[in-house]
């Protein structure tokens, strides 16, 4: 039984979450920071690997009111090279106030972001990947 992986991708760090195998729980995994693509995609691959990912959970970045950004693009160009390097399917998934949700819960639990923002990244595909498993419930 695999799992989701959900991808935050930026243009410094990516974050990472994960689901159970059960597909009910998102989790925060890792965040990866890279200067070269080749570097992170073999960072992906070797995480899609070790924990048996069925599939890649992409968060999508749109504007407020919908419209394409700077980051929309870059993610799409991601997208379409990691079509190439990897076989299992790739979903777009609406990530717009993740960061933000992210940044929100984790000053609640009174964890300093100022400083952390791999934590931030993290959390938010965990987010992301959460709204993901929660509307598409088996």
């Amino acid at each position: 039984m695999g799992r989701y992986l959900a991808i935050d991708h930026g243009v410094k760090r990516v974050g990472l979450a994960l689901s159970d195998p059960m597909k009910i729980i998102a989790k925060p995994l890792k965040t990866i920071t890279y200067k070269k693509s080749s570097d992170l995609f073999n960072e992906l691959i070797k995480v899609i690997n070790q924990e048996e990912v069925e599939s890649i959970i992409l968060g999508f970045p749109k504007g407020m009111k919908g419209q394409e950004t700077m980051q929309t693009k870059i993610v799409l160009s991601f997208y379409e090279e990691l079509k190439t390097k990897v076989e299992i399917p790739i979903v777009l998934q609406d990530e717009r106030l993740s960061s933000l949700s992210a940044k929100k819960s984790l000053v609640q639990q009174n964890i300093k972001t100022g400083h952390n923002k791999s934590l931030i990244d993290e959390t938010a595909a965990a987010i992301f990947l959460q709204h993901y498993l929660d509307i598409n419930r088996r």
